[in-house]
């Protein structure tokens, strides 16, 4: 898809955290920029790889806003703001605007189970009149996480109501059919569909979606920068069998504390492994055997994160 505002890669990022489980922005900012410079071309922070919804509303705004202090361009971030309440989603977004950002993910409210139609429409129709022009909107479909999917119906009706408002959607629920049927309902009219499975990163875009977001990317978005650029022929080809391969070894354990035990690894640096419960970091027995996983799909070392790297910068 041509022109849109997140195509290519855009990670899922890992909040980086202090021992006192505050958010260390000078570690997250460090890693944001390294994904910027290696393949990236857009970051989802504070969304489910980033544990948003174990952070209050200041945190999140403190996160959003010490990112930008260190450098990190408003323009390539997507911020999570999607909350159980109106209220809080509606802050959340209006503060995103008004630290420059393009867009942001809106999880559905998730918190009351089987909502109708109806009563999404009424909730995302209040977000995007209490917000204003002037930021995207974008659906955030993960059902297996929130248990309220986001039907076609819906998606139509908002895009008709408020049209260039809802400029996307980040598909979490694995269900390609789902992501094509998206893509041959509404690309025509500009809507963005990113995939969240890294697997179907070169599909996609040969059918005209626009990317994807992921939380594999905080470790694999070298490879797919290539598929981004090259799309077809064997690099491309190559890199989109490596972006199957590290998703799967992503996936070996949970995989949040999976991501944080790669990059501390990569790194040299244990402070990445730190994660707010109810999350736990691997267990050293499961920590040897993921990163056994990542090192057998070959993309270990990653690209310019070796520890002599970091001391370097």
């Amino acid at each position: 898809m041509k022109n849109a505002l997140f195509g290519g890669v855009n990670a899922a990022v890992l909040t980086a955290m202090k021992p006192d489980l505050s958010p260390d922005l000078d570690r997250m900012a460090k890693h944001a920029k390294w994904l910027l410079s290696n393949g990236c071309n857009g970051l989802g922070i504070l969304g489910t790889t980033g544990e948003a919804n174990s952070f209050g509303l200041h945190e999140r705004k403190q996160i959003l806003e010490g990112l930008i202090a260190r450098g990190v361009p408003a323009s390539v971030m997507m911020p999570g703001t999607g909350c159980a309440s109106l209220a809080d989603t509606v802050e959340l977004t209006l503060h995103a605007k008004q630290n420059g950002c393009r867009g942001v993910l809106l999880l559905p409210p998730f918190y009351y189970k089987g909502p109708s139609d109806d009563g999404l429409f009424a909730y995302f129709s209040e977000v995007a009149k209490r917000v204003g022009p002037g930021i995207a909107l974008y659906l955030y479909n993960f059902p297996q996480q929130s248990a309220v999917p986001f039907s076609l119906d819906l998606i139509g009706r908002l895009l008709k109501a408020f049209p260039g408002v809802f400029k996307g959607v980040k598909d979490s629920s694995g269900d390609y059919a789902n992501m094509k049927a998206m893509i041959d309902a509404f690309a025509a009219q500009g809507f963005e569909v990113y995939t969240g499975s890294d697997e179907f990163l070169q599909k996609i875009l040969a059918e005209g979606g626009a990317g994807c977001i992921t939380a594999a990317s905080n470790a694999n978005s070298h490879w797919g920068g290539i598929v981004y650029a090259k799309r077809t022929g064997p690099e491309a080809d190559a890199a989109q069998a490596m972006l199957a391969a590290t998703r799967k070894a992503a996936t070996s354990f949970p995989l949040i504390p999976n991501l944080r035990e790669v990059i501390a690894r990569s790194t040299g640096d244990d402070g990445y492994r730190t994660i707010r419960p109810p999350h736990l970091p691997l267990s050293k027995e499961d920590g040897d055997k993921c990163w056994a996983a990542w090192q057998a799909t070959g993309a270990i070392p990653l690209p310019g994160l070796s520890p002599a790297a970091q001391a370097a910068e």
